[in-house]
């Protein structure tokens, strides 16, 4: 049985992505900071609830112990948590608000990563999923035939062009892992103001396909829906 951790997992792409393993045949424990909504995505998902805010040391340290002391393992991580921080003209930004994006879509990934790795290293294929965002893609970004060119959110997608980087280097420190990154593309979700074109099954075909591929699939890739793409 394959034990699946999933952050941010109470609604959109990543209660999606738990619904789509739990049919697979996935363990899936949804892990989510409200506890009212994390618990009822949990019941109606048929999968576990563990608290865990990706912001904070000490509920990431005991969302890893709980698992440890339930599961023993986790097979795959899916470094899902992230928000989008504000968009347009980014002489209004603050420092609080470029530290609280990149504190919970770069520095979360980094501290449930941490925290995780002894569980993953009990498995005998682990792989860690974080899903990052073509918005962080310079090629991308710089294509105006794109739609990723066209919005103007300067904290989201530097922080996602951070958490790509973040998988490269983590797939060339960790050779026993399988650490991947997803582009969902742009799905109608809370975070797009559902505004996206593909359904939310359609963004995260990319996410399940990295969770369940076999053994040897290889590491540092970034892909989307359509198949592995340029580190851009």
């Amino acid at each position: 049985m394959t034990v699946t951790f999933i952050t941010g997992a109470n609604k959109g792409l990543g209660r999606e992505t738990a619904r789509r393993l739990i049919e697979l045949g996935h363990t899936v424990l949804v892990g989510a900071r409200d506890p009212e909504r994390g618990a009822e995505a949990a019941a109606a998902l048929g999968a576990r609830f563990v608290p865990i805010d990706v912001s904070d040391d000490a509920s990431v340290a005991a969302a890893a112990a709980d698992v440890a002391e339930h599961e023993g393992v986790i097979d795959v991580l899916i470094n899902n948590a992230g928000i989008p921080g504000p968009v347009g003209d980014p002489g209004t930004f603050t420092s609080t608000e470029a530290l609280k994006v990149f504190d919970v879509n770069v520095i979360g990934a980094v501290r449930v990563t941490t925290a995780f790795l002894p569980l993953l290293r009990r498995s005998p294929d682990p792989v860690i999923v974080n899903v990052s965002s073509g918005m962080g893609s310079l090629a991308y970004t710089h294509d105006s035939s794109r739609s990723e060119s066209k919005v103007i959110a300067p904290l989201y997608t530097a922080s996602k062009a951070a958490l790509t980087m973040l998988t490269t280097q983590y797939a060339k420190a960790l050779p026993d892992i399988r650490i991947n990154a997803a582009d969902p593309g742009y799905t109608a979700t809370d975070l797009t103001g559902h505004s996206g074109r593909q359904t939310v099954t359609e963004g995260t075909d990319a996410i399940v396909a990295l969770a369940t591929e076999r053994p040897g699939a290889g590491s540092g890739r970034f892909v989307d829906r359509h198949g592995e793409i340029a580190w851009s």
